[in-house]
């Protein structure tokens, strides 16, 4: 199994939240192996916010 990181923003103006995964450097969906990794990047994530955002993990579906 392995994990994708979704970063959720919410708008002030309108209340709604836009949803976005993280990407690796070339544009991939970057996929995360071990979900204590994806725990540990998506806390430091969460604690370094500046702008309000979160950061979720969320597991990929397996690839028949």
């Amino acid at each position: 199994m392995s994990y994708n990181i979704i970063k959720k923003m919410k708008n002030i103006n309108t209340g709604k939240s836009t949803y976005v995964l993280l990407t690796d450097g070339l544009s991939q969906i970057w996929d995360i192996k071990k979900k204590e990794e994806a725990t540990r990047i998506t806390n430091m994530l969460n604690e370094n916010t500046d702008s309000g955002h979160t950061y979720e993990i969320r597991q990929t579906c397996k690839r028949q």
